[in-house]
């Protein structure tokens, strides 16, 4: 698995679990979503 897969999948399971407790889940997973493309774009090696 790659690096930068692997900070996207931490970050919607954080905001899953941060929506739970909210009780919405599915715009939680959202903004993880979001917030894992932004950390694996600010984390990845320039090429």
């Amino acid at each position: 698995m790659k690096r930068g897969d692997m900070i996207i999948y931490g970050c919607v399971i954080i905001g899953a679990g941060i929506g739970l407790m909210l009780d919405n889940a599915f715009p939680g997973v959202l903004i993880g979503l979001g917030a894992g493309y932004l950390l694996q774009y600010f984390f990845r090696k320039e090429e």
